[in-house]
């Protein structure tokens, strides 16, 4: 008997064991899963707002929490998006993100931090916290406006007040200003002053003509959300012109990048806009609304010359008057850039070439500092800064003269310039004598039937022709012996003591100068490429630095567009001896009446060669024909000009450069 009571006492015992563990694992799990969907809801809310999707916020908050305050989930909502994209908010980190037991079994207590970037930069980590509750059986955050930013209530606002940095300006070697900020009049309307039904209609068409502006256009501005019936609605910046008066027309300061010489550096400087998707999707730091380079200079120094804006992000209760500063940030302006180029003489060369399609470059042979970048024809700087037309902007991509370019950084053949080149390589190798002469008969020549209807030609029948004769007269013949005499592999060493197939340091782009296309493995293309065709390709820029050589003592410089900037240091292309004696030939070129340069005989002992290279696709056709002039003084180079002009056959060929050019010299002195 006593038997069966321990064993009935230790199965009642054992039971109960088992129930109160039974218990326990439930009471365990349950816990554990509460604890589980608090994390997920805290990670789902902090996940929405990393993602920046604030209107999926709502439904990760508790009903009460928002009815207490007096939010609707779209208001709550709402004001994330109005904050967060107002301060340009990006770039949102968690961290930190802690899900912890309340004070009973129905809450948890929420912490997290926050990193993220706004339009002022990089903000302080703000730390956060709530509690997680249980509604509906589902566990959700408890909302307060401290989730927004720590510290505020109901009725604060949250305001950006932006300090705009000053773009830097571009000035020439003078300080002249090349790219600046000016005042302009902004033309807008006050809604209400048009009137209204037909009347209102009217004085839309009346502004659309006055302002060159289509009236759908008008129209859009006018139905933006932002729009009150006394609101300014900008409409177009008035560059140049009167002010045009209309009901409900009127005019407001604006500032605008502004280019004094506009169209006579507009490749070069090139102009700023409004950021795109695009490019801030290059450069995260970017903002909307930012103004940056878009082309030519402003672009390459984009970062130089914007500097950093500033401001400060307050907290603000309109009520209580009281506000903390978030985020305060000092302003940095933007640097100058200072430019080698004289404004001057961009100026001269630019009217200079008028309505041609051509180039100038002009650099200082001494020391390698660019004078003058000019290309046309060109466009309107700031038209483009100010905001071009859909219209206006595809008048100039249609344009077959192609304004866009910029043609000192365009590949040619350089003609007959190039002949200076294939003199100084001969006469450091011997092969090319001052004394040296050649016997050729007539106008064309070739070296043997194996060349078949190829023939070399040139314009004058001179007998005998030594070095001097053929740069004085641009004998074609001449240079293709000397260059035949030299030999492909000599010829090709030459060149590349001129950096042929290496690119300068420059603040533009600019392919780098070709021999040809697959090596001078032919004698016609051997004999093409010595006086300056064939497959050669070269810009004006390298041209002109090629010829530096010839005026500098056999030392070819290196190109240098901004002040200060590192330059390599000149090298030897030539011999000293082999550069002097084709300067003083072309010092000849232009002081004999025969000469192809002499029309810029002057008081000045200037030294010249002029060239025409055409464009054809076999001998015996017509082509296209290239005008080129390079000019520097003899005696004190500190200047040498590369011209060009496109199309000149039949209207004088290369005596039409120098007719449009000599102003340009004549002004170095």
């Amino acid at each position: 008997m006593k038997q069966n009571k321990k064993k009935w006492w230790i199965i009642g015992i054992s039971a109960l064991i088992i129930v109160l563990i039974a218990g326990g694992v439930t009471f365990f799990v349950l816990n554990k899963s509460a604890d589980k969907q608090a994390k997920d809801a805290a990670e789902e809310f902090t996940n929405q707002l990393a993602a920046q999707k604030y209107t999926q916020l709502g439904d990760q908050v508790t009903s009460k929490s928002l009815k207490d305050l007096g939010f609707t989930k779209k208001e709550m909502e709402e004001k994330y998006e109005t904050i967060f994209n107002g301060l340009g908010v990006k770039n949102i980190k968690v961290s930190n993100l802690n899900v912890t037991p309340g004070e009973n079994s129905h809450s948890y207590q929420l912490t997290y931090d926050l990193n993220m970037q706004t339009s002022l930069g990089k903000l302080k980590t703000q730390n956060y916290k709530s509690t997680i509750s249980k509604e509906d059986d589902a566990w959700k955050v408890d909302w307060l406006p401290a989730l927004i930013f720590p510290g505020m209530v109901k009725d604060d606002k949250v305001r950006l007040l932006t300090d705009e940095a000053k773009r830097g300006d571009i000035v020439d070697r003078n300080q002249k200003k090349l790219a600046t900020i000016g005042n302009f009049n902004e033309a807008g309307i006050i809604p209400e002053k048009l009137g209204e039904g037909d009347e209102k209609t009217k004085n839309i068409m009346v502004i659309s003509q006055k302002l060159d502006v289509p009236a759908e256009d008008i129209n859009h501005a006018l139905e933006q959300k932002w729009v009150q019936a006394d609101s300014f609605v900008p409409i177009k910046t008035i560059l140049t012109g009167d002010l045009k008066e209309s009901p409900g027309l009127t005019y407001a300061q604006k500032e605008l990048r502004t280019y004094p010489l506009n169209q006579a550096t507009a490749h070069l400087i090139g102009y700023v806009g409004e950021v795109s998707a695009e490019d801030i999707e290059k450069n995260p730091k970017l903002n909307v609304g930012d103004i940056i380079g878009k082309t030519g200079l402003e672009r390459y120094f984009d970062k130089k010359l914007r500097g950093k804006n500033g401001g400060e992000i307050k907290i603000i209760n309109d009520r209580t008057k009281e506000e903390s500063s978030l985020q305060k940030v000092a302003k940095k302006d933007g640097e100058t850039v200072q430019l080698t180029i004289d404004a001057a003489v961009q100026k001269k060369a630019f009217d200079s070439l008028g309505s041609e399609a051509g180039a100038v470059t002009m650099i200082n042979p001494q020391n390698g500092d660019l004078l003058a970048l000019v290309s046309t024809p060109s466009y309107d700087a700031n038209q483009m800064a100010a905001g071009i037309s859909a219209s206006d902007y595809k008048k100039y991509s249609e344009d077959k003269r192609t304004p866009f370019l910029a043609r000192y950084a365009t590949r040619y053949a350089p003609g007959s310039t190039f002949k200076t080149i294939t003199a100084g390589i001969g006469l450091d190798l011997g092969v090319t004598k001052p004394d040296k002469i050649r016997h050729i008969d007539g106008l064309k020549w070739q070296k043997d039937s194996s060349w078949g209807n190829y023939f070399v030609t040139r314009v004058h029948d001179k007998p005998t022709v030594n070095m001097t004769d053929a740069l004085v007269y641009s004998d074609n013949i001449y240079f293709t012996q000397e260059g035949l005499e030299i030999g492909k592999d000599r010829l090709t060493a030459g060149l590349k003591k001129f950096d042929f197939n290496q690119e300068f340091n420059l603040p533009f782009s600019m392919e780098p100068a070709q021999i040809s296309n697959n090596g001078l493995n032919t004698d016609i293309l051997l004999a093409d490429t010595s006086y300056g065709q064939g497959e050669l390709l070269m810009s004006p820029v390298q041209q002109a630095v090629a010829y530096t050589a010839i005026a500098n003592g056999g030392k070819m410089v290196y190109p240098k567009l901004a002040a200060g900037e590192k330059q390599l240091a000149a090298k030897q292309a030539i011999k000293t001896e082999s550069a002097n004696l084709v300067k003083d030939a072309l010092v000849k070129t232009v002081s004999d009446p025969a000469g192809t340069a002499h029309k810029l005989a002057s008081n000045h002992r200037i030294a010249a060669k002029t060239g025409t290279a055409e464009l054809k696709q076999k001998q015996g056709e017509d082509g296209l024909e290239n005008g080129f002039l390079y000019a520097f003084d003899a005696d004190n180079p500190n200047y040498l000009m590369l011209g060009m002009i496109e199309n000149v056959k039949g209207r004088g060929g290369s005596s039409l450069v120098i007719e449009k050019l000599k102003p340009v010299i004549d002004s170095m002195y």
